[in-house]
């Protein structure tokens, strides 16, 4: 089943890209091939590219890509902490994603520039936000059994083509932990309230067995941030948290089309405060099954910035 979307349009070429190319070359390579000519055409050329690179090149790229370069942290360490987390989040299969995602999943759905995504060959794209491709396996799954409700939880290493932030652990390769619930809504919004609510317990709890093996996430503060429309449903999902204080916000960011959004924030070793934590609803899986009805609820945590940033003592 196709799916009908209104994000961006693609971008007017920069003029240096066309420059000295033969008249109807870039159309062709854009809209007049069809995908499977244009991948093996693209393949041949990198390829080509690749015998003919040096050695020295190599150790060139190396040295200076920002996409190539090793992770911050200590790869152990890493592996302990997406344990700890992934134990949190026992009520929520655990999945492994591929590095790579359908060639949009990223600018269909999160109507990001596809300047920002680590594009690859074949119809690919390299993972740069692992919520855009849970609820791709979300909606198939509903698609299969519309009675489902879907809880997947996942850490998985993305890559943004985007600016990095000039501040601790940011880099263009990261870890992130990711949570995912879907289903069909139940009589009164009960389905995203119940999964928001759901969401921040489990992160929160993510953070306390953190603080049990060497970490400290002082200060927290949880904020809900919703448009007007979804005030009501804030204050149901604040009065399901009884046991958290919890700020209240006005939504604006767009990005969060369900109206529902949450951060929860905590201050690093350094003193700053970060918003070590952020999710919210959104209408994705809906789309992707043509049912208006579908709920969709992802939340992320910056899992690489933990043993950076978060340690205690």
């Amino acid at each position: 089943m196709s799916v009908t979307h209104n994000g961006p349009m693609p971008q007017t070429p920069r003029s240096w890209v066309k420059a000295g190319l033969p008249p109807g070359t870039y159309d062709a390579l854009t809209d007049g091939l069809s995908g499977s000519r244009l991948w093996s055409l693209l393949l041949d050329v990198a390829e080509a590219r690749a015998v003919r690179r040096l050695p020295a090149e190599l150790m060139e790229q190396w040295g200076r890509d920002r996409f190539v370069q090793l992770g911050v942290a200590d790869q152990r360490t890493i592996i302990d902490v997406d344990g700890h987390l992934l134990r949190a989040a026992s009520a929520f299969e655990s999945i492994e994603l591929s590095p790579v995602a359908p060639l949009g999943a990223c600018a269909i759905m999160g109507h990001a520039s596809q300047n920002k995504v680590l594009s690859a060959l074949r119809g690919t794209e390299v993972v740069s936000d692992p919520t855009n491709v849970m609820a791709l396996e979300c909606a198939r799954r509903l698609r299969r059994d519309p009675a489902a409700i879907v809880r997947l939880a996942t850490s998985h290493r993305c890559v943004r083509a985007q600016a990095i932030p000039r501040q601790p652990g940011f880099t263009a390769h990261f870890r992130i932990f990711c949570l995912a619930t879907a289903g069909v809504e139940q009589q009164n919004h009960k389905r995203v309230v119940d999964a928001i609510t759901e969401q921040i317990t489990v992160m929160i709890g993510a953070l306390d067995q953190l603080e049990q093996h060497g970490f400290s996430f002082p200060d927290r503060r949880i904020t809900l941030l919703t448009t007007s429309e979804r005030a009501a449903l804030g204050d149901r999902i604040v009065a399901a948290l009884e046991d958290y204080a919890v700020a209240r916000a006005v939504l604006e960011h767009p990005y969060y089309n369900h109206g529902l959004r949450f951060q929860i924030a905590a201050r690093s070793n350094e003193g700053i405060e970060l918003p070590l934590i952020d999710g919210g609803a959104f209408d994705w899986v809906g789309k992707l099954t043509s049912n208006s009805r579908a709920v969709y609820v992802a939340s992320g945590l910056g899992s690489q910035i933990v043993p950076l940033m978060f340690r205690a003592g």
